[in-house]
């Protein structure tokens, strides 16, 4: 099977520099793991095991993977731990993909609606407003009009910080009052977003886990007065998790899906931590596409998933 590749060389080369740490940490395990060895035997196996789950790929995951590897090797009769590498490639691209639902698009792919409505979920201090503005900037870049709506309106500093970072996009924000009802921006941001003949529309939400039964009413009560502007409205429920927490996102995976429909992910904060190993268990446990990562602090820093080019970076 051949690893196609998705993203350009520039995009490709951020993503290497991106999952540095985790490829070091993952690689050192490895060369451990397989050190003396020359063939992969159950020795092998149950080291390769380890690796994984130290790379925080999650339990049920590398049971998976260590599961089809050991098919091969009994299939194959003899594989030399040379062929590993390749092998766990070809596995986990394989996992990835029963995984997504969808193609993989860059930014300036065709919508399915005009205007195409994203609404943001996740915990405060995952990288939900750095992600909002590098979605906007983005889609910007490729030629979209795009519309910012700030309906965070819990947390005080939300608002400010994501009228600076809309400004750094060159986006427009529509916003109120800190305490004003959630909805009513949803469907302020939406009826301008219709008005202005916007292509794209981020809805930014509270990011507060302390009362699931507050966070799916809330978030249901912003659908629902979105659907009044526009029934199919929103396209896309986006997830966004820190990847640096490590098994603690699967956890917040686990509260948000079950708070609201969420229809993909973004992983952020991925350059500074050896737990990129997350993305692959996280995209397998929740069948949900992974659409974008997170590699850097800089606006651009945002890369749409390609699960070749994510492996790739990962074990070569």
């Amino acid at each position: 099977m051949a690893l196609l590749g998705f993203l350009g060389k520039d995009k490709k080369e951020s993503l290497n520099k991106g999952l540095e740490k985790t490829k070091e940490s993952v690689f050192l395990k490895l060369s451990r793991a397989i050190v003396g060895k020359s063939k992969v035997d159950d020795e092998v196996l149950d080291n390769l095991e380890e690796v994984l789950v130290s790379s925080d790929v999650g339990v049920d995951t590398t049971l998976k993977i260590i599961e089809r590897i050991e098919g091969r090797v009994a299939k194959d009769k003899y594989l030399n731990t040379s062929e590993m590498n390749k092998i766990l490639k070809e596995e986990i691209v394989a996992l990835l993909e029963e995984s997504s639902t969808q193609a993989e698009s860059d930014f300036t792919s065709a919508l399915s609606s005009k205007p195409y409505v994203i609404m943001v979920v996740g915990v405060n201090g995952a990288g939900k407003t750095t992600t909002i503005a590098k979605l906007a900037y983005q889609f910007k870049n490729a030629g979209k009009k795009v519309l910012i709506g700030a309906a965070d309106t819990f947390r005080a500093a939300a608002i400010e910080q994501l009228q600076i970072w809309a400004d750094r996009a060159g986006v427009p924000i529509i916003k109120q009052q800190m305490g004003s009802d959630p909805a009513s921006v949803a469907y302020d941001t939406l009826r301008s977003a219709v008005a202005g003949d916007m292509d794209v529309v981020i809805i930014d939400t509270a990011g507060r886990l302390h009362n699931k039964i507050n966070l799916m009413t809330e978030l249901s009560k912003i659908k629902r007065v979105m659907e009044k502007v526009i029934p199919d409205a929103p396209h896309d429920v986006l997830l966004v998790l820190d990847g640096s927490t490590g098994q603690n996102a699967f956890e917040q995976a686990k509260q948000f899906t079950a708070a609201t429909s969420v229809t993909s992910m973004a992983i952020t904060k991925l350059d500074g931590t050896a737990k990129g190993g997350v993305v692959i268990g996280i995209s397998d446990q929740f069948k949900i596409p992974v659409k974008y990562i997170g590699v850097g602090e800089k606006i651009e820093d945002l890369l749409v998933f390609s699960r070749f080019d994510f492996v790739d970076s990962l074990f070569s």
